[in-house]
């Protein structure tokens, strides 16, 4: 199957968010966008969701991270990314993680909707 270029931008959107490459994906938020992390909270609106990732950018920088994209896949106007994520400090494990996130484009490029679920081993 041939994947043109938007569908290619809007994965490579994904995935970064995915792996905490939060600020190269800022100017792809819609102003409207909603991320809901189930069974955690909801972020409203863009400066919403820049806030928590500039909070979580914070965490990531203070532990060494290890992000493993297992799976990527696309239709139309929705990107699905899941993998792994695994924290340490002090070569100590804090946590892993299992997560799926589910993005949502508008007709404009922009991510209008974030849904992440994220187990915890």
């Amino acid at each position: 199957m041939m994947v043109n270029f938007r569908e290619t931008n809007k994965i490579e959107l994904a995935e970064n968010f995915s792996v905490g490459k939060f600020k190269e994906v800022f100017d792809y938020l819609d102003e409207n966008i909603v991320w809901t992390i189930i069974g955690e909270t909801e972020f409203r609106g863009k400066q919403a969701v820049v806030s928590h990732c500039q909070q979580v950018k914070e965490y990531f920088n203070s532990v060494t991270t290890h992000f493993e994209i297992q799976d990527t896949m696309s239709d139309y106007n929705k990107v699905v990314v899941m993998g792994t994520a695994a924290f340490n400090k002090d070569n100590q494990v804090l946590s892993t993680i299992s997560a799926c996130d589910v993005y949502e484009f508008n007709s404009e490029q922009r991510i209008i909707k974030i849904t992440s679920y994220c187990i915890k081993h």
